[in-house]
This record gives C-alpha cells, sequence and structure tokens, in this order.
C-alpha cells in the first residue's frame, strides 16, 4: 500500500506541474497582442493622438498666407542687368549694374540703378536709387496726359503724344515707364537709334517732367 500511496503522490505532483505550466503559457500568448496593443497606443499618443490629430494652438503656422502680407507701395521692374568686369593686378574682379523702374500706377515713377558685387544686393541699391528720383506725372482723371512732348537726352530721342481710344502704343524700356507711371492712351515714339535701355528710359522720365497742366 505504501508503494501505491507513493505512485498517486508522484502522479498528483507531475499533473500539478503541468497544470502550473499550462497556467503560465496561457497569459503569455494572451498578452503578446496586448502589449502590441499598448505598443500602438504609446506610438499614438507620441504621435499626437491624445490630441485626435489636431493642430497645436501655441505652434505658430508655418509661413504666412499671400493675403496677410502687406501689398508693396510700389510696383518695380528690372529693365537691365548687366555684369561688369574690372581688370586689377591680381586679376579680374566681377560686379552686376541693375537699372530699374519703379512707379505706384498712380502719377509717380522713377529710374534708378544700383551697383555691387552680389545681384540681389545692387537690386536693392537700384530701388533706393529709384525712390530718390521718383516724379510727379500730372494726369487727370481718365490718366491721360494734357499735351504732346519731345525730349533729346544724351543719345536717345523720345516723343510722346496723347491718343485718346488707342491704349498704350510704346515700345522698349519707355512702355515700362509709362505703365508703372498709370499713363494710358498715349502713343510714344523713339526716334533715335540708340538701344540703351536706361538711356530711353531716363529720356521718357524727362519728357514726362515737361508735361504742365493746361489752364
Amino acid at each position: 500500500m505504501s508503494e501505491e500511496k507513493q505512485q498517486e503522490a508522484t502522479n498528483e505532483v507531475d499533473t500539478s506541474t503541468k497544470v502550473a505550466e499550462g497556467a503560465q503559457g496561457a497569459p503569455a500568448t494572451a498578452d503578446a497582442p496586448a502589449g502590441d496593443a499598448n505598443r500602438g497606443r504609446s506610438r499614438g499618443r507620441g504621435a499626437g493622438g491624445d490630441r485626435g490629430g489636431r493642430r497645436n494652438p501655441r505652434r505658430p503656422r508655418r509661413g504666412g498666407r499671400r493675403d496677410d502680407r502687406a501689398r508693396q507701395e510700389f510696383d518695380q521692374k528690372i529693365i537691365s542687368i548687366r555684369r561688369v568686369t574690372r581688370v586689377m593686378a591680381g586679376g579680374r574682379r566681377f560686379s552686376f549694374s541693375v537699372s530699374m523702374v519703379i512707379g505706384d500706377k498712380k502719377g509717380r515713377v522713377g529710374v534708378g540703378v544700383g551697383k555691387a558685387g552680389d545681384t540681389q544686393l545692387a537690386i536693392e541699391k537700384a530701388a533706393r536709387n529709384a525712390k530718390k528720383n521718383l516724379i510727379k506725372v500730372p494726369m487727370n482723371k481718365h490718366n491721360h496726359i494734357p499735351h504732346d512732348v519731345h525730349v533729346k537726352l544724351a543719345s536717345s530721342e523720345v516723343m510722346i503724344m496723347p491718343a485718346p481710344g488707342r491704349g498704350l502704343v510704346a515700345g522698349s524700356s519707355v512702355r515700362t515707364v509709362l505703365e508703372l507711371a498709370g499713363v494710358k492712351d498715349v502713343t510714344a515714339k523713339i526716334f533715335s537709334r540708340s538701344k540703351n535701355k536706361l538711356n530711353n528710359a531716363r529720356a521718357a522720365v524727362a519728357a514726362l517732367k515737361q508735361l504742365k497742366h493746361k489752364a
């Protein structure tokens, strides 16, 4: 009997051991997907999941809308840009010369020149110089000039005439000056053979300077 009791006790121990091992294995398989789900939640929180994908109100927006930006007072247009080479003892030095016309299309227009070793800096200088040389064009309420004007400046010769109903008829940099000045219904003629856009623009400005209001 003692041997039978010992055998039964051994069987009970083996059975309890198997049950314990099974109990330990079951949670391990059940916890695996739960662990994956927890990791997924933690990743979601790290990516802003706890806010439901909404933008943080404290964080500023990147970039601004164009509508929010203040509109520039003057429109500007480059009429010529040249690379100038100067030969020095140590070699060649390069710089840029920019000619620019600015205007508000309401009667004010100016021509400026800027020179610098960098293109962007030369453009900024030209814009500042053009603002210093602004003129006011006398026009009526329809943006028409009062009379004809004929000017010769350096090697450029320009004539500007009012032409009601024809629109803006001009070429070269004279058209740019008239557009940015806001002049309408005019015809411009360049009598000289000069291709220098800077001189033509300056001649157009000089012509607009000679305009006078009719009494």
